[in-house]
């Protein structure tokens, strides 16, 4: 069980840690793919698509393609995801509230 005073005197560095996090999900970045590679999609940690790629083997099939590029897509935000949970649970531990639980924070 976490201190309400512990808590209290980690608060004000609150917002240190959150300009930190800010930073850190700037450099994030994952690429999904789907179809074998066919399609790959980046993204960064704020969930914007950076860059796309799709492989001219892809040409002429419209449907197809725009199906491959939702999963790269689903893909890459699963591993963004990932990242910044991972990244959020360090923060967390810096901050000594690693033991709450905090819904999608906590591994």
């Amino acid at each position: 069980m976490v201190n309400p005073f512990e808590m209290m005197k980690n608060l004000k560095n609150v917002e240190a840690n959150a300009a930190k996090m800010k930073e850190e999900l700037g450099r994030i970045s994952a690429t999904g793919s789907s179809g074998g590679n066919i399609v790959k999609v980046t993204l960064n940690g704020k969930f914007e698509m950076v860059s796309i790629e799709i492989d001219p083997i892809a040409q002429g099939d419209v449907p197809m393609l725009q199906d491959l590029i939702v999963a790269a897509h689903h893909n890459a935000m699963e591993k963004i995801q990932e990242a910044i949970k991972e990244k959020s649970g360090s923060l967390l531990k810096e901050m000594g509230l690693d033991g709450m639980n905090i819904p999608g924070f906590n591994a």
